[in-house]
């Protein structure tokens, strides 16, 4: 796949953002999550590409081959920031695309979701994996929520004080610190106990890894993070409350562009208290409005477009040719 793509690089809102694209046509833009960077698309490029599309995935700031981002100041992390970045790649790469079609998974989705609300005469269509919209609640900051509902050793809270968990990935190995992430499975909670992360866990030994994941795969994300560390991948994490408190405008905002969304019924989102119910009785619809579908694809876990490229290959391919067919059907209507 490597080989395939045309790797570039665009100077965009104080960072050099490296991107990968593929294919010729309607820009399809995919946005990944943690512990990844733009080769956890690689299947769904390279077959996008084959349709007709496209394909564009850029390193976020912080992440791969994407270089001057800030990643001694978290706060230069919100989704803010990385909507900005996005914005400039689109309008600095296809200018001549009004709108262009996301997709998104995992902080990539989060990053989506924001795209959408703050920006939504730029997106087309939104085909969201494993993390829904989640609106801001002006009574409770993110971290203080977390904490009490999960605990100190919830992963979300370890990530938060700088250096100490980045001491701990080194100590563990980052591949072995990769395979645990990519390959982890259990229906529940992440926690990562204090000197001892992914000590309980029931992800991967050592040597083993499942078919859809190589070690080759592997080698590839721990090459990017022997080079830059994870601090800047943590440091999305680390802005959670800041981007609560910047985004107090949006409260209560919709989101208005079509959706369709996609998750692993051995998800850790999917399982998370409440989830099920906000995703299947109404609430997840009423806060985004042109919501077409939530598909739950069974026994599979969270890193869902690798796992089952095929499958979401086709969700992806499927909704974005259905959505063009309503666009030209208006578009002839209107003539």
């Amino acid at each position: 796949m490597e080989d395939q793509v045309e790797h570039k690089t665009v100077a965009v809102n104080g960072i050099n953002m490296h991107f990968v694209e593929i294919g010729q046509g309607p820009l399809v833009l995919f946005i990944h999550g943690f512990p990844e960077c733009w080769y956890s698309w690689r299947h769904q490029m390279s077959f996008m590409a084959k349709q007709g599309y496209r394909a564009v995935a850029p390193d976020l700031r912080g992440y791969g081959d994407t270089t001057g981002a800030p990643n001694d100041d978290p706060n230069k992390f919100t989704t803010l920031d990385i909507v900005g970045d996005l914005v400039e790649l689109l309008n600095n790469i296809a200018p001549q695309e009004e709108k262009v079609f996301v997709v998104g998974h995992d902080w990539g989705a989060v990053v989506s979701w924001a795209l959408c609300l703050y920006r939504p005469d730029k997106v087309k269509a939104f085909v969201c994996l494993s993390v829904a919209f989640n609106p801001r609640n002006p009574l409770n900051k993110p971290l203080d929520t977390l904490r009490k509902v999960y605990g100190d050793d919830y992963y979300v809270v370890r990530f938060q004080e700088a250096g100490v968990i980045e001491g701990e990935f080194e100590e563990l190995g980052i591949k072995n610190v990769l395979k645990k992430f990519l390959t982890y499975r259990t229906p529940g909670p992440l926690y990562l106990k204090k000197g001892k992360p992914f000590e309980d866990t029931s992800s991967t030994n050592d040597d083993e890894l499942p078919a859809w994941l190589s070690h080759e795969d592997i080698d590839f994300y721990a090459n990017k993070y022997k080079q830059i560390g994870f601090t800047g991948a943590l440091n999305y994490y680390r802005s959670i409350d800041r981007n609560w408190e910047v985004t107090a405008a949006w409260t209560g905002a919709k989101i208005q562009v079509p959706v369709k969304f996609i998750v692993g019924d051995l998800d850790i989102t999917y399982n998370a208290p409440g989830a099920k119910d906000y995703l299947h009785k109404g609430g997840f619809k009423k806060l985004v409005p042109l919501l077409e579908d939530v598909v739950v694809l069974q026994g599979v876990g969270h890193f869902i477009h690798q796992e089952k490229p095929k499958e979401i290959n086709e969700h992806i391919y499927n909704y974005i040719t259905k959505i063009s067919s309503y666009k030209n059907h208006s578009i002839c209507a209107i003539l």
